[in-house]
């Protein structure tokens, strides 16, 4: 255990800041991730309509939200 009023501080506050640092580490890799999903997705999304505009013929608009 500490005994000076600075180490004591410091040995209070490390617990938090280590958690913190870990949940934000945590946290920016799942909105990367989703980041990253979302992209590939909206590029196979891309590729299927041009393929499906390609062997149709038709126009297609991107979907509107359902209300």
């Amino acid at each position: 255990m500490p005994n000076g009023l600075v180490s004591g501080i410091v040995f209070a506050l490390t617990p938090t800041v280590l958690l913190g640092l870990i949940f934000w580490f945590i946290m920016r890799a799942i909105i990367r991730a989703d980041r990253s999903e979302r992209t590939a997705y909206a590029k196979i999304e891309a590729e299927e309509r041009a393929r499906f505009e390609r062997e149709r013929g038709v126009t297609t608009s991107a979907p509107t939200s359902a209300e």
